[in-house]
Order: structure tokens, then C-alpha cells, then sequence
């Protein structure tokens, strides 16, 4: 048999960013040797705030084009206490995902075997949802500007950008994935009462591209309105596609209600392939614990599983999540936010171990 090859590109970042890459890598180099089907060529880049500091950008001008000789990435966090945020974020991540046209974001969200959700009565069989962002527009294309600085005038704008072509493809992004879904349910969210030229166009669009996928049943909620649903009736809800900056809020709530933003993942999607997709968690980079060996890695493990998925090694993206599963599912070996003491070290070991009590019955 072939082992396949994969070239990664790791960005471990910020903060807590290298020691959850490092367990994720961890857990794919194991699972890699025990399954012996692929193999993982893995470059490290030292890019995000340190880098900055030191040199004045938080990665080479060449960066993206770099980037693009990989078949995917695997990214930690980004941000530091004496780095303004904005900056951490124009400058690595957005220029990653714009640059490279990773326009769909995934972000999945269910209740783990072991977890509960902080809402009374909710059970994993309530809440399994599937996040679609718009990843290259909206409210962050980074339009607008400052002018008259520190008078008394002083006006800053920020454009929000909804084209044709961006909304019809993150819809069609978002039906197909609904589509693939035993439920096949749609929930478009939206702001179209007070946003009345961007969020109407995408509204119409959605209910155009909307006749190309008639099993798929789908409905249009106001964002505000869809916070309320999502903490009153998450059974209701399965596939949600949002804006830019509505599904990034909208996905945090959603972590924290399936029990915790650090185990949530995500995936910056090129859907076509003309680019490498990234894979990250969704949690900050946490200068707080940063160093104290407590972070958790499961997100990084599930984004890691969504990433081997993508590579086509759907049988490992299996293992992994089972893997995941068991963990969450043991007290013992639960990270500090999950309720449990244990260190990001132990929950690696253990992931490990579950990998190989997979494989032995595989």
C-alpha cells in the first residue's frame, strides 16, 4: 500500500497557539504511524506577534505565495496583551484567509459525549449544528478609513461589502452542506429590516439560489431574533449560514452552549481548491494560561480531524473525532474548562491511547 504524503504548514502563533498545535501535531503523528495510510510533512512558521515585534511584520511579504505549496494549514491563535488586536488580525489570519480566498468557514458544534450545555434539559441529540461563515466579506473586506485625527471631527467609517458573487457562493456553500445533512435544514441569518441594501441583496440571493436545492427546507431569521432560538429552542436549528461578523459572534454563543469555546474548530474552506484551507480553533490565543501546560487542545484536535477530512482521509478524520469522543467522555481525562485537572499533556496522552484502542478494533 501507498502512504500518502500531505505537506502542512503549522503557524502555532500566539499565546496558548504553539502548545495546542503542538498536541495536535502530536495526535496526527501517532495516528499517521499507527494507521501507516498517510504521512504528514510538517514546516513550522514563526509568524504572529513575536515576529512583529522583532521585525515589524507578523510574516513576510511572500507569505501567502508560501503558503500556496502547501496542501492545507494548521493555525494556533493570534494576539498578544501589547500588540493592538487589530493588528494581529490584518495582519496574519484575514491576510491568510483573504489572500489564499478562503471564503467559506466551517464551524461545527454539537455537545460531546460527557458534556452538558449550560441550558437546562439540552442534550447532544438537541444541539448538532453546523455554522457557515462568509469568510472574505461583509462586515470585515476592510473598507473604510480615519480621518481629521484626535479634532473634534474626527470620522471613521467602516464599509460593509456584500457582492453578488460572494453571496451566491457562501449560499451555495451553505445549501450544499445542508444538503449533506441527514436533516437537510437551513436557517439564513440576517439584518435585512435595518441593513436595507447589503443584507436585502443577500436575502433575495439566498432565496434564488435557494430553487437549486429543493430538498432542502430552509427559513430567514434576524440575528437578533436568532440568539433567543439558539438559547430557547437549539433543537430547531441545524445548518445556519451567516455574514462575516454575525456568524462570528453567533458561533461563540453556539461553543459556549455545547459546553465550551475550547473545544470548538474551524475551517477556512477554498472550496475549489485553487488554494490550501486552514484549520484552526476558534479560542484566542489566552495569554492568561499561556505557558501553564492547562490549555485545551480538543479544538485543535477536531479543526486537525476536519483537516484530515479535507486531505481525503476520511477514515482518520473517524478515528480522530472517536478519539475525541473518548476523551470527553472520560472525567479524568478532561481539561480545566471542561470541568476536569487534566493538563494539555495528559489529554494528549490520552488521545493517543484512545487512537490506538481504536485501531486495535478497527
Amino acid at each position: 500500500m501507498t502512504t500518502r504524503v500531505h505537506r502542512i504548514a503549522a503557524i502555532p502563533g500566539d499565546g496558548i497557539g504553539p502548545e495546542v498545535v503542538d498536541a495536535a501535531l502530536t495526535a496526527l503523528d501517532h495516528l499517521s504511524r499507527q494507521t501507516n495510510a498517510f504521512r504528514l510533512e510538517v514546516d513550522r512558521f514563526d509568524w504572529g506577534s513575536k515576529r512583529f515585534q522583532r521585525e515589524g511584520t507578523f510574516m513576510p511579504a511572500d507569505g501567502v505565495d508560501a503558503l500556496r505549496t502547501y496542501d492545507s494549514i494548521l493555525f494556533g491563535a493570534v494576539g498578544a496583551p501589547d500588540v493592538p488586536d487589530h493588528l494581529t488580525l490584518w495582519g496574519l489570519r484575514l491576510a491568510i484567509c483573504q489572500g489564499l480566498d478562503q471564503y467559506a468557514n466551517l464551524r461545527p458544534t454539537r455537545i460531546l459525549p460527557g458534556l452538558s450545555s449550560p441550558l437546562a434539559g439540552v442534550g447532544p441529540d438537541d444541539l448538532d449544528w453546523l455554522i457557515v461563515r462568509e469568510n472574505s466579506e461583509g462586515e470585515y473586506a476592510g473598507q473604510g478609513g480615519r480621518s481629521h485625527r484626535g479634532q473634534p471631527h474626527e470620522v471613521a467609517t467602516e464599509t460593509a461589502i456584500f457582492t453578488r458573487t460572494g453571496v451566491e457562493r457562501i449560499m451555495r456553500v451553505a445549501f450544499s452542506q445542508a444538503q449533506a445533512r441527514p436533516r437537510k435544514r437551513l436557517t439564513v441569518v440576517t439584518k435585512s429590516n435595518a441593513q436595507r441594501y447589503g443584507l436585502v441583496l443577500w436575502d433575495e440571493i439566498a432565496a434564488e439560489v435557494a430553487r437549486e436545492f429543493p430538498d432542502v427546507t430552509w427559513d430567514r431569521m434576524l440575528v437578533d431574533a436568532m440568539t433567543v432560538r439558539m438559547t430557547l429552542d437549539p433543537r430547531s436549528l441545524d445548518t445556519i449560514v451567516a455574514t462575516n461578523l454575525h456568524a462570528d459572534i453567533l458561533s461563540d454563543l453556539a461553543a459556549a452552549l455545547a459546553g465550551s469555546i475550547g473545544i470548538a474548530p474551524t475551517a477556512n474552506l477554498n472550496p475549489e481548491r485553487a488554494a490550501p484551507s486552514m484549520f484552526e480553533p476558534i479560542h484566542g490565543s489566552a495569554f492568561d494560561i499561556t505557558g501553564k501546560g492547562v490549555a485545551n487542545p480538543i479544538g485543535t484536535f477536531w479543526s486537525a480531524s476536519m483537516m484530515l477530512g479535507h486531505l481525503g482521509e476520511t477514515e482518520a478524520e473517524a478515528q480522530m473525532m472517536r478519539a475525541i469522543e473518548v476523551v470527553t467522555a472520560d472525567p479524568e481525562s478532561r481539561p480545566r474548562d471542561l470541568g476536569g485537572t487534566a493538563s494539555t499533556e495528559q489529554v494528549t496522552e490520552r488521545l493517543c491511547r484512545a487512537l490506538d484502542e481504536i485501531g486495535t478494533k478497527s
